[in-house]
């Protein structure tokens, strides 16, 4: 269950907030030229695993997963200035908005497996309201990246703070990682549940437990 307080401070650090406003870090002509040297390191990741990347169902296996690895990680070829600028509308409603059970699929930093699960977001416009559609956005960005889920949950906080200065936003993630799912502990059941609160969400209780209610519901 999502926990009942916040777990971040009031204010965001400086390296969280100014991550929001990167370029973008890969583009196309970098997949393409990049390509060539991940499919050789898979080839390597083959040997290594005692296997022969000659054998016919491997013959293709480091491309497709040069090109899969590549797909997981999009998120670098986008910014999520791109996602905000045309979508942003000012708005005289002040009652919270919600949009829950977000699909999310991300990549472990620390072991390159999945991590996957489902994000919660509700803010308190101040006088502006972002494209319902765009939430979505801005969770697939930042999620088809190398993250940690702690992260990630700040990062979705923080863009939506940046973008909107609304009265307060939170973010809740609940997922599932593969690192403890199949290595490890190897716990089948287990969730890892993140949470940032900032604003009013993280100073009025009565706020924050409508928020909690709401995504539980």
């Amino acid at each position: 269950q999502p926990p009942s307080a916040e777990s971040d401070s009031k204010r965001p650090s400086s390296a969280v907030v100014e991550s929001w406003r990167e370029e973008r870090t890969r583009s196309v002509e970098d997949n393409e030229m990049s390509l060539p040297s991940l499919a050789a390191a898979y080839t390597s990741i083959l040997k290594g695993l005692g296997e022969d990347p000659k054998r016919q169902g491997l013959l293709k296996t480091p491309w497709r997963a040069a090109t899969a690895m590549q797909f997981f990680t999009k998120g670098y070829q986008e910014k999520i200035l791109d996602v905000m600028n045309d979508a942003i509308f000012d708005e005289d409603h002040d009652e919270m908005v919600i949009v829950k059970d977000i699909d999310i699929f991300s990549m472990c930093e620390h072991h390159l497996v999945p991590i996957f699960g489902r994000v919660h977001i509700g803010y308190l416009p101040n006088k502006r309201v972002l494209g319902l559609s765009k939430l979505a956005r801005i969770v697939e960005i930042y999620s088809r990246r190398l993250q940690v889920q702690e992260r990630l949950t700040k990062q979705i906080a923080v863009a939506i703070t940046e973008a909107l200065h609304p009265c307060g936003v939170g973010v809740v993630i609940e997922a599932t990682h593969m690192c403890m799912v199949m290595r490890g502990v190897q716990k089948m059941n287990s969730k890892t549940v993140t949470s940032t609160m900032l604003g009013v969400f993280r100073e009025d209780p009565k706020t924050r437990d409508e928020f909690l209610a709401l995504i539980r519901s």
